[in-house]
């Protein structure tokens, strides 16, 4: 008797060397209950579709066009599964990097030109034009931190907090993107974090995964629309060869767990997350918590980490591992924290993992 099976959207990056547009799109894959992959196919052809998101109902798929200008298009999912081209429209600035709908609209973050946008949806999928939020800034990394950079976007009770790697900002906006096209800043960021995506845990306290100086940092709600940064621990004692840290990508939370895909050691961080007691040392002790790393998970040499979704309540994951063109399962003990790799599909340069 067959396991059951949980189906996956996988948004993916051109092969190197090749134009957008040229072979890319978005996968639909399936896993069983055992962390074994149950074959995948090329669902509909887009141009570098790097993150994709669901709307609320879950008959929506939207993929952003990591392209110059930037894209982003809506599909209609079917009852069984395959998606059907619903609407495109303008990302509002340059190479979109993430996405995230909220029935009425979606929320786009621009890497390269750091601007933050919001696109109309309605049950056609998405139409009209984005209103636009660019950002201003650098940091003292001057290779990665040159301008804006905005990374993700959380919807963040009646507002979103839009993540600026370029900046080491949260800057927040209105959800229905009212107010002033500058925002305001949520928190800032030790220089040189480099913010990319983050987690909100129930009682509000962030967690943010710093790309550029591999640290989980956490921040607490100080009022409205503003947080406070109250600390950080290294996400991993792994490094690349030369001894410097990796490079930070997704993070998800499951219970108290915190896993960190990290990029040059190529490893799935899991980090054990609890209120803080007097008898925590200094070095995992972030404002009222304790973080400590409880396992990295090898990936693989050359793996690159982009992103990974948590499926069975935390007890499976599946990693894009976008430079060995593969998805990798890991199952994760609870209790331990330890995880082992159970399963690899060959899937082209895969850079986005989604539950369907």
């Amino acid at each position: 008797m067959s396991n059951p099976t949980t189906a996956l959207w996988i948004g993916t990056y051109p092969k190197a060397g090749a134009e957008p547009g040229t072979g890319e799109g978005v996968w639909r894959a399936e896993i069983d209950t055992a962390g074994r992959f149950a074959g995948a196919g090329l669902a509909a052809p887009v141009a570098s579709p790097s993150f994709l998101a669901l709307d609320p109902s879950g008959r929506t798929l939207l993929a952003v066009g990591e392209t110059e200008p930037g894209l982003l298009t809506s599909f209609h999912v079917s009852d069984g599964g395959s998606l059907a081209l619903a609407g495109t429209a303008v990302s509002g600035g340059a190479s979109p990097c993430h996405v995230v709908a909220t029935g009425s609209a979606a929320w786009v973050a621009n890497y390269g030109d750091g601007v933050a946008a919001v696109v109309p949806m309605t049950d056609s999928g998405v139409s009209g034009e984005a209103r636009t939020f660019p950002h201003e800034g650098t940091g003292p990394v001057t290779d990665r931190q040159e301008g804006s950079h905005a990374h993700f976007v959380h919807l963040w009770g009646d507002r979103v907090l839009v993540a600026d790697l370029g900046t080491d900002e949260l800057r927040t906006y209105p959800l229905d993107g009212s107010g002033p096209a500058a925002g305001e800043i949520a928190a800032v960021l030790p220089p040189g974090t480099g913010p990319r995506h983050l987690v909100e845990l129930p009682d509000g306290t962030i967690l943010l995964a710093g790309e550029l100086d591999c640290r989980l940092h956490v921040l607490v709600p100080a009022g409205p629309g503003r947080l406070e940064h109250v600390g950080s621990v290294a996400i991993t004692a792994r490094t690349l060869p030369d001894g410097a840290p990796g490079y930070p990508s997704h993070i998800t939370v499951a219970g108290d767990l915190v896993h960190v895909g990290v990029r040059g050691p190529d490893v799935l961080a899991v980090l054990r997350v609890r209120a803080a007691d007097d008898a925590a040392g200094p070095s995992g002790r972030a404002g009222h918590l304790t973080i400590e790393n409880v396992a990295d998970v090898d990936l693989g040499a050359g793996a690159w980490p982009r992103h990974h979704a948590v499926l069975a309540d935390g007890e499976l994951l599946v990693v894009a591992a976008q430079n060995t063109d593969e998805l990798v399962a890991v199952r994760l003990d609870r209790a331990s924290g330890q995880g082992e790799i159970t399963d690899r599909l060959e899937l082209p340069v895969p850079a986005c993992v989604l539950e369907a």
